[in-house]
């Protein structure tokens, strides 16, 4: 039973290569909704619990944005503005598949912990409207915001790391024709020099 827990891609910390960028990054995931959830047990000052749950999305968004896409699954985002027009352009980072193996674990917490969070948000979101709390509808909406922000962009970054691979495989292949043809012509014009 244990040898099924730790084949690649088990949900268990200890098969990551990267276990603190793990933990800390699911620490982040799971302590916001921790802290709006149970927030109301230790205090009763709304306010307070707005602006840690707000500091501790914020970690998250920083951290995952960062840290654990690059270190975990090779993906790193992000937005430049062109000063002269104003113009947003998002830009994606992958990391090169031939020197960088990404640890299927790694990769099965990351994707799970990025499209669970925005799902669980909108189920918090609904319980705010049944019970007519609408004072928290501002922060499940900042919440909301951040955490598709981050899904949306890490599943571009994925799906633009996916073609580059595709396209330099193509061009490396292609390169190495080019260069056997390059060869070859070179051959038959140093053919009677030396």
């Amino acid at each position: 039973m244990e040898s099924a827990q730790n084949t690649p891609g088990s949900l268990s910390w200890r098969l990551s290569s990267h276990p603190i960028t793990l933990l800390t990054f699911l620490a982040f995931r799971i302590s916001s909704l921790l802290v709006y959830l149970f927030g109301v047990i230790f205090t009763r000052n709304m306010v307070l619990i707005f602006i840690i749950t707000i500091l501790l999305l914020a970690a998250d968004f920083y951290y995952l944005k960062n840290i654990a896409g690059r270190r975990l699954v090779g993906l790193r985002w992000w937005n430049e503005v062109d000063p002269s027009t104003g113009d947003s352009r998002w830009v994606f980072e992958s990391s090169d598949p031939a020197t960088r193996q990404i640890n299927p674990t790694d990769s099965r917490f990351f994707w799970l912990a990025i499209y669970a969070q925005p799902v669980l948000w909108v189920a918090l979101a609904v319980l705010a409207l049944v019970r007519l709390k609408f004072m928290w509808l501002p922060l499940v909406a900042i919440a909301l915001t951040l955490t598709i922000t981050n899904g949306l962009a890490f599943s571009r970054c994925d799906k633009f790391s996916q073609a580059s691979n595709l396209a330099g495989s193509a061009l490396y292949s292609g390169n190495i024709a080019g260069s056997i043809a390059s060869n070859m012509v070179g051959r038959i014009f140093t053919f009677g020099r030396s």
